[in-house]
């Protein structure tokens, strides 16, 4: 049975609509080019029968063979360059963006069109292309149409994909496009893939050449309109562009990743669709996007949420948003694919909607004061509106338990940093009083929250073990409490602190700084390690912090790319990617060393 390449060999195309998945080998294993929580066209990612394309030296991985490959710089173009025994050929691949997209035009109207420019660089070599569209996450397999300019139309249900192979002329098999032609030194042959609907407008025509060059203007073009000075500046703007990427341009919203279903354990069923937009992110992201320099995408981002949580009602705040804010996003399972290294089910949803999960409003309001000097001194209607609704709804449920912070489908406990969030919700909400109008009653909210504080340091802390744990009376220890001198519940240098970061560094850490949520995770996540590494400068230990940070990032694949996770044992990637927690954690933790004293 053909054999899954690894979650880090993956390469990540974004034209801020939808994202694309490119292999070592230069086969695109992942398309769903409608959006990115749309169906797919290419999902061989989770089954070798649902869809591929494929352009590479034919022999690839033979003897003689390697792959060197990066981005073009601040860009998500993709330069793969295969080394063969008859000599080099590159292979550049990107989504294309509109023509004369500048700045923040990039992704507003992409037009859902994939480009391969394929370019001779010594000797001449024998390349393979095998074009095998599987709609519907390899439900449909399309008619193939050869088309009086050598490419071929492939439809089947509501998609119509156009392949077009500059000068070659392709034949359309029973089931795919397969092709093999010879480039040698210094020839260039452009190719595209343009996404259409059956009944609406027809893919979108383009030169490759010229639609290459103007995707890598506009990524270009973008970032130098955001700039950062800070610490390990590379790496920082580097995962600011992995989220831009992430940005599902027309609504602002960022989704969690690209990806559904690669597994946090091989064989597990762990296996989750992250591809909407998560309110617990959203704090994150926006300190993230703020530290980046990017105060258009904070304001987007904003509007987003406080248009798809709507009125506050009794109802919890939903987790998660579809992209352009739908609340419903039922998960199912795709029992026809196998999943990525037989690891099943395969979900499309995320029934974690319909959780409740406390530690939500604290993290929109965390945003809300982030940027409480942008937002004005008198907030407008429908942002004061979700503010005091989001308040009163702690101030009455604070004492609930809830699934936590990182979703558990068992009971529901009393998480140590959902309740945490209550307090940070409602302490801000006291400091924005003033501009909540008559309604805001920050004299009740200060005494809720103190009665939370208290509650907090009385049943969250386990006098026998050291450390606050992940729930009142649990003995099981959580990463996620690192959160708290974060959200400044309590200094990292409070004794209770100290201990608890030096007990979850023993119990839950690796030689190498790698951390686990819990006890029984199987991976580590790097989220929880640059909260380690903000802990550590936050009690003075500047050298451990900055070797510990430098450490973790080194497990980012050869394009600096992060999934979910990272297997103990391996050092390999899991879960899904590009995982957007990961790389928001790495711009945090930057420039926490760069600014102890910053947030």
């Amino acid at each position: 049975m053909e054999q899954q390449p690894p979650i880090s060999d993956y390469g990540f195309l974004s034209d801020s609509r939808s994202g694309a998945l490119v292999s070592k080998d230069g086969s695109i294993d992942w398309w769903c080019p409608h959006r990115f929580d749309g169906s797919s066209v290419f999902a061989r990612l989770l089954d070798p029968k649902a869809g591929h394309f494929q352009l590479a030296p034919i022999g690839v991985g033979g003897p003689g063979y390697r792959v060197e490959r990066a981005y073009q710089p601040d860009t998500l173009v993709l330069r793969t360059v295969h080394h063969t025994p008859h000599g080099s050929v590159a292979v550049t691949d990107a989504l294309a963006a509109e023509q004369g997209a500048r700045a923040h035009e990039l992704g507003k109207n992409s037009p859902a069109v994939l480009i391969r420019v394929v370019e001779g660089l010594s000797g001449r070599v024998r390349m393979a292309l095998d074009f095998a569209p599987r709609p519907e996450y390899g439900l449909l397999t399309p008619y193939l149409h050869e088309q009086p300019d050598g490419g071929v139309l492939a439809g089947a249900g509501p998609i119509v994909l156009m392949l077009r192979a500059g000068g070659l002329r392709l034949r359309a098999g029973t089931d795919r496009v397969t092709h093999e032609f010879e480039v040698s030194a210094g020839q260039v042959i452009g190719m595209d893939v343009a996404f259409g609907e059956a009944y609406g407008a027809p893919p979108a025509r383009v030169d490759p050449l010229a639609a290459l060059a103007e995707t890598t203007r506009a990524w270009q073009a973008f970032r130098e309109t955001h700039t950062y000075s800070g610490r390990y500046r590379d790496l920082v703007t580097h995962s600011s562009t992995v989220l831009t990427g992430l940005t599902y341009a027309r609504s602002g919203a960022v989704a969690a990743a690209l990806t559904s279903s690669l597994p946090e354990q091989i064989g597990g069923d762990r296996n989750y669709d992250y591809r909407y937009s998560w309110l617990r992110d959203f704090s994150l992201t926006m300190r993230a996007l703020w530290v980046a320099a990017c105060p258009d995408e904070t304001s987007r981002l904003f509007a987003w949420v406080t248009r798809s949580i709507g009125r506050i009602g009794a109802e919890p705040v939903p987790v998660l948003f579809g992209l352009e804010g739908e609340r419903d996003v039922s998960e199912h399972h795709c029992d026809h694919l196998r999943g990525y290294h037989d690891s099943k089910p395969v979900r499309v949803g995320n029934d974690a909607w319909r959780q409740r999960q406390l530690d939500v409003p604290g993290e929109v309001m965390a945003a809300v004061w982030r940027l409480r000097d942008y937002l004005g001194a008198t907030f407008e209607d429908e942002l004061r509106e979700m503010v005091l609704g989001l308040a009163e709804q702690v101030a009455a449920t604070w004492r609930l338990p809830d699934r936590g912070i990182w979703e558990t489908r068992d009971d529901e406990r009393h998480y140590v940093w959902s309740k945490v969030s209550c307090w940070l919700a409602l302490d801000r909400a006291v400091g924005l009083a003033d501009r909540l109008g008559d309604r805001a009653d920050p004299r009740r909210w200060a005494a809720i929250r103190d009665e939370i504080r208290e509650v907090v340091l009385r049943e969250g802390w386990n006098d026998r073990i050291g450390a606050f744990t992940g729930a009142f009376g649990s003995p099981e220890l959580d990463a996620s409490v690192l959160a708290l001198p974060v959200a400044r519940f309590l200094p990292a240098t409070d004794p209770r602190m100290r201990s608890t970061i030096a007990v979850l560094e023993r119990d839950l850490g690796t030689d190498e700084g790698l951390l686990r949520r819990w006890s029984t995770d199987p991976a580590a996540f790097p989220l929880c390690s640059f909260w380690l590494v903000e802990c550590l400068v936050m009690t003075g230990e500047m050298q451990r912090a900055e070797a510990l940070f430098e450490r973790v990032v080194g497990y980012a694949n050869d394009v600096g790319l992060f999934s979910e996770q990272i297997d103990l044992s391996t050092g390999v990637q899991l879960g899904n990617t590009p995982q957007a927690l990961s790389h928001i954690g790495l711009i945090n933790a930057a420039w926490r060393i760069t600014k102890p004293d910053s947030f």
